[in-house]
């Protein structure tokens, strides 16, 4: 992990060094824009963090510099007390973070971590983006366990090869795409034909496999290749081929040894120049011994054998496949990529994902779609707005809107932030608030005032969750942010048009 560190006051430029350092970060201490701007790289592999008071060039024009050479580097703005219009204005300006003098060595940690983690993201999706250029047709292998380097230094040792190959593993840990890895690394010309064994009917089995002669069977009316003379200088995918049928088995089998095949209906022999990788979700030396399977077949196939991890065994790979997955979605659907924080990320490394990467993948399709409910991408803490029902169990304290309206709906703003203590942010209570925002609480007698306007009512109840959230928070804004589950740059430009003042 890298920091470089841009602060033109001596002892707090030590200061945060050692905090940084003690926190895992090597970092380089600048005094100036001046002196940082040389060791910035495009694919500079740390995070940025600068003082926006600087001699010569300020911490913003610094962070316009940046944003020139790569926009996607992080880079945390630091300045004085209470300027939540310098916030605003760096949070526009592309500035990944904003704190505020004082702060804590925590708050400070917190925030240039989860910046180097998203860099890592960047740079990871950068890398396999550049090795997708240079093999259009090679499939991802992405993560970095053990599990998956093992696996990678198996493909490049093995394609090459020619060597027929089964690849085991449950349904949607990846076998197609380690099949069609396998292929790109081989450097064959040919085609690469997947076949679903499971999938084809087994009166047309033979037929699709070896192809048929004109003549062959009634509706044969010309002469047609099968998939594996097709796959000729390529490679063949067998999925699935525990569901073989046993009597095509031996076909295969004699087809496999040989390396040549008669079309049905033929007697011409055609020789074959493919490779064969069998994939499936079954043991099928035990099927073998229950007579299920051809035991021949399966030491012929199975000259390597491969072994595909599920996805709760490689748990540490779920950021960068899921990152990888939301970006994807997130071009194909023209959607904005959705964020996510460190509670949600390691919810999501804990769960069980029985469908494995393919679960993993269709849950980002629905995640960038905005179609994942709340509840299941809100960490614990989070308030859930669930239209016409309580917000959360807890604090039972009405909001001013719901008041206002008789609605009744109730806010627990999380651990803490129970009673008065949530109104610790700037108001003294419910009605306290509503009533300086114009709407009455409830059970308040109005006379002829006039009745406040929905706008009225709705800015009222928003700014009355965003202080319950930064109480909660101890007026950290990116916590509170995560809490509200808001861009700290949309949270910021609340608070100013709410003139809501932080302690």
């Amino acid at each position: 992990m890298k920091a470089l560190l841009v602060e033109d006051e001596a002892s707090l430029r030590l200061a945060t060094s050692q905090t940084l350092e003690l926190g895992g970060f090597a970092v380089q201490a600048c005094a100036s824009a001046e002196e940082a701007l040389p060791l910035l790289l495009a694919n500079f592999a740390g995070v940025v963090v600068t003082d926006v008071r600087l001699p010569g060039l300020s911490g913003l024009d610094l962070l316009a510099r940046v944003a020139a050479l790569d926009a996607e580097l992080p880079v945390i703005v630091v300045t004085g007390h209470g300027d939540v219009s310098m916030a605003v204005e760096a949070m526009r300006a592309g500035a990944y973070d904003f704190i505020e003098k004082p702060f804590s060595s925590e708050r400070l940690l917190d925030a240039v971590k989860r910046a180097q983690e998203r860099r890592n993201l960047v740079l990871e999706n950068r890398r396999l983006r550049s090795e997708r250029a240079q093999h259009p047709d090679m499939p991802d292998l992405i993560g970095r366990s053990e599990a998956i380097e093992h696996l990678k230094v198996v493909v490049r040792n093995v394609a090459p090869t020619g060597v027929d190959i089964l690849v085991n593993g449950q349904t949607g840990t990846g076998k197609e795409v380690m099949a069609r890895l396998i292929h790109a690394a081989s450097g064959r010309k040919g085609n690469f034909v997947a076949i679903n064994c499971g999938a084809l009917p087994e009166s047309v089995f033979e037929s699709e496999i070896f192809g048929h002669e004109a003549g062959a069977f009634t509706g044969a009316q010309k002469r047609r290749i099968g998939k594996l003379e097709f796959a000729n200088g390529g490679t063949v995918f067998l999925d699935e081929i525990e569901s073989m049928p046993m009597a095509l088995q031996v076909k295969l089998l004699r087809v496999l040894q040989e390396r040549r095949l008669e079309r049905l209906g033929g007697n011409e022999s055609v020789a074959l120049d493919c490779r064969v990788v069998a994939a499936s979700k079954a043991d099928l030396l035990a099927l073998s011994a229950q007579g299920l399977f051809r035991e021949d077949l399966y030491y012929r196939i199975g000259v390597i054998s491969i072994d595909l991890p599920r996805l709760r065994d490689r748990r540490e790979d779920i950021p960068l496949l899921l990152a990888h997955f939301v970006a994807e979605a997130a071009r194909r659907y023209q959607r904005a990529m959705p964020m996510w924080t460190p509670e949600q990320m390691a919810a999501w490394q804990a769960a069980d994902w029985p469908g494995n990467v393919r679960e993993l993948r269709n849950f980002a399709e629905r995640l960038t779609l905005g179609l994942v409910p709340v509840a299941t991408i809100a960490p614990s803490h989070s308030p859930a707005i669930v239209s016409g029902a309580a917000f959360a169990t807890g604090a039972g304290i009405s909001s001013p809107a719901a008041a206002a309206t008789g609605a009744g709906m109730e806010w627990a703003a999380g651990a803490g932030a129970t009673g008065s203590a949530a109104m610790t942010a700037g108001a003294a209570s419910a009605a306290g608030v509503a009533m300086a925002a114009g709407v009455p609480a409830a059970g308040s007698v109005t006379g002829d005032a006039e009745q406040p306007s929905l706008p009225q009512q709705v800015d009222a109840f928003e700014r009355d969750l965003i202080l319950r959230a930064l109480a909660s928070a101890d007026n950290n804004v990116a916590l509170a942010a995560d809490r509200l589950l808001l861009p700290r740059k949309t949270l910021y430009d609340k608070l100013k048009k709410h003139q809501i003042q932080r302690d």
